[in-house]
């Protein structure tokens, strides 16, 4: 295409050049200069020439002037982009004081200025001057105000500080956001404790593909977690809850957080009716121990519940535990204490030592509670645990015998 306009082009200019000759040959004119008495006389093609000659000698000269000038700034900028270039190796080393030297003066001589003064500022923080880092971004003046704008905001998450985090992305010289200042913006409200409306941007974050959809997936599992702990009252609870998509409904981190905090609202009947409808659709040893712990009544409710579900996971060491948690808080403790040895016996660890402590406490058996409380610890510093005196060798069998996992339907489960 840039031929066709090239051949053009100087097809034209020949063809105007011919008519313009043939003008000339049938009249060539007739020119007169004066200049301080002197009378100049030419023809028209002659002063057309001397007029041409003369341009081209200035043109001519205007170039060969400028000759030294462009040598020096493609030498700047061979040097600018070599110390771009070491500086940025510079930072991947860590040797942040080279990296902030280096990027400064290409900054300073080069044309990628945002770039450099950017990376600049990131390796003086880096190295603990967050004083570098502001002269860094004060030194871009009034030029590129958004990338200005987003290491600021970048540099006030790193230091914990949301608020001027928001304070930079929301100067009006920023706007609008590029993809990466509506993921900064969002992190900052999730940050300042306003995961909903940083909730609410996940669709302008998926529009502009700011980031990969599974990154955008486990933000929206823990910005939607986050704005239900943060519900102020029962009813921002529940208009969030209802508000979420039906898989995020039985996502364990989301359920969780709502459970919690329907809990600590005291009501207890969404806490564990969430829970249930989570298990139900997808088993989840975390959910149902949390449904063994929540502070929450309904006892003889939550025991038919893990009862339901023993035959289906009998070898659940959460379920086992929220079994002996439930059965405890109605005062069964013989039934509570088998089931936290079979707890145990799966796997389920200090937190199941720690109970079988407090019950052994509380019916007096001091030296039973030593020795749980003793092998809790021993469990959270991954050492093996010492064997329970009086736990003989049929019932530490019977702990851990595998029992056979049957469905809803009381039907035997084929396992992968």
């Amino acid at each position: 295409m840039t031929l066709f306009r090239s051949v053009l082009f100087w097809l034209v200019l020949a063809v105007l050049g011919a008519l313009f000759a043939q003008i000339l040959l049938q009249d060539p004119g007739y020119v007169l200069v004066r200049f301080r008495g002197t009378d100049y006389e030419t023809t028209v093609a002659v002063a057309f020439g001397l007029v041409a000659g003369a341009m081209l000698c200035m043109a001519l000269a205007w170039t060969l002037l400028r000759l030294p000038f462009r040598a020096w700034r493609r030498h700047r900028a061979r040097q600018a982009r070599a110390k771009l270039t070491d500086g940025f190796a510079a930072y991947r080393r860590g040797d942040y004081a080279r990296a902030e030297q280096l990027l400064a003066q290409a900054a300073d001589s080069g044309d990628a200025e945002a770039l450099a003064r950017t990376q600049a500022a990131r390796a003086a923080l880096a190295r603990g001057d967050e004083a570098a880092a502001n002269a860094h971004l004060e030194a871009f003046g009034e030029r590129h105000p958004a990338a200005r704008a987003l290491q600021r905001a970048r540099q006030a998450l790193a230091l914990g500080r949301p608020g001027e985090a928001l304070l930079a992305l929301d100067v009006p010289a920023a706007q609008p956001l590029p993809p990466s200042g509506l993921r900064l913006r969002a992190e900052a409200l999730a940050a300042s404790g306003r995961s909903i409306e940083a909730y609410g941007l996940l669709g302008a974050l998926r529009q502009q593909q700011a980031l990969p959809a599974a990154t955008l997936d486990a933000l929206q599992r823990e910005w939607a977690a986050q704005s239900l702990q943060q519900a102020a009252d029962a009813n921002a609870l529940a208009d969030r809850w209802d508000a979420l998509p039906e898989p995020l409904r039985t996502s364990p981190p989301v359920v969780s957080a709502y459970a919690s905090r329907a809990a600590a609202m005291n009501w207890d009947e969404a806490a564990t009716r969430s829970l249930e409808h989570a298990l139900d659709a997808q088993w989840d040893d975390g959910l149902v121990a949390l449904y063994g712990q929540l502070p929450v009544g309904r006892l003889e409710h939550r025991r038919a519940q893990v009862e339901r579900w023993l035959p289906a996971h009998p070898s659940s060491p959460g379920l086992l535990l929220a079994a002996a948690r439930v059965a405890h808080a109605q005062g069964q403790w013989p039934q509570a204490e088998a089931w936290l040895h079979r707890a145990i016996a799966q796997g389920a660890g200090a937190p199941a030592w720690e109970l079988l402590g407090d019950g052994a406490a509380r019916n007096g058996d001091d030296a039973g509670a030593r020795m749980a409380y003793a092998n809790a610890l021993r469990s959270q510093r991954g050492e093996p645990a010492l064997d329970v005196p009086g736990r003989g060798l049929r019932q530490q069998i019977a702990d851990t015998a595998a029992v056979e996992e049957r469905n809803e339907h009381g039907l035997p489960s084929l396992r992968g």
